[in-house]
């Protein structure tokens, strides 16, 4: 009966019909996306519910814009520097590939007084790594800035203070910066924004240093719409 009803059309039609049917199958068939975040306490979500952590804000979302993702992939515990985040990438032994990668970490370098040399090293070496790791190369990794924590009640406890510690931070973003800048992947400033914890203490989680899930919003708007445009070119 349906070949009998395709013989009745105009050739016009068939055509028009055919393209709609090959459009629904490969959309039907389309897998969901895939992210892979690395990074630290600021990826893991320390202090924050998993549903609130900037990943899976993003993702949620990228779905409600009708482009669905699976799960993210998180390699991110709280406290690590960017040597300890290469040894459990290591130890991951991942073998595939996935759409979008995110990259965010340098803050307990600095809170550790480790050198800026030493992180603009191991940042190339891990940014290369998740380059390698994206499916479309540079075009789908997505570098976020480290968050200025000097501006926190936790801050206050530290000898270098407030405006040392912003300075040191600033720092470590502007080699970061320059490190993803000349390697063309995407880069997003989230910095100017956590620092708006100091007069908003609800951009705050309840142990006075982390972000909360106020402020992670922030950050998953920025990389959703990020992603976005990535994905409709």
């Amino acid at each position: 009966m349906f070949f009998s009803f395709i013989s009745k059309m105009t050739v016009r039609n068939r055509i028009v019909l055919l393209i709609v049917f090959f459009l629904h199958a490969s959309f039907m068939q389309r897998e969901n996306y895939t992210l892979l975040c690395l990074g630290d306490s600021y990826t893991i979500g320390e202090a924050v519910e998993p549903d609130e952590r900037f990943p899976m804000q993003a993702v949620a979302l990228l779905s409600a814009d009708e482009l669905a993702f699976d799960p993210p992939h998180l390699i991110a515990k709280t406290g690590w520097t960017t040597d300890e985040l290469k040894q459990a990438i290591a130890a991951e032994n991942i073998a595939e590939q996935y759409d979008v990668v995110t990259l965010l970490i340098g803050v307990n370098n600095q809170y550790r007084n480790r050198s800026i040399e030493n992180y603009q090293a191991e940042f190339s070496e891990l940014l290369n790594t998740a380059i390698g790791f994206c499916k479309s190369g540079k075009q789908g990794v997505f570098v976020l800035s480290i968050p200025d924590w000097g501006v926190t009640p936790f801050a206050l406890k530290d000898s270098r203070g407030e405006a040392t510690i912003s300075e040191q931070i600033k720092a470590f973003n502007a080699a970061n910066k320059a490190i993803a800048t000349q390697a063309k992947v995407h880069y997003i400033d989230i910095t100017p924004g956590s620092q708006k914890a100091k007069q908003n203490s609800l951009l705050l989680a309840q142990d006075g240093l982390h972000p909360s899930g106020l402020m992670y919003s922030n950050w998953a708007a920025k990389l959703a719409a990020g992603i976005h445009k990535q994905l409709s070119r």
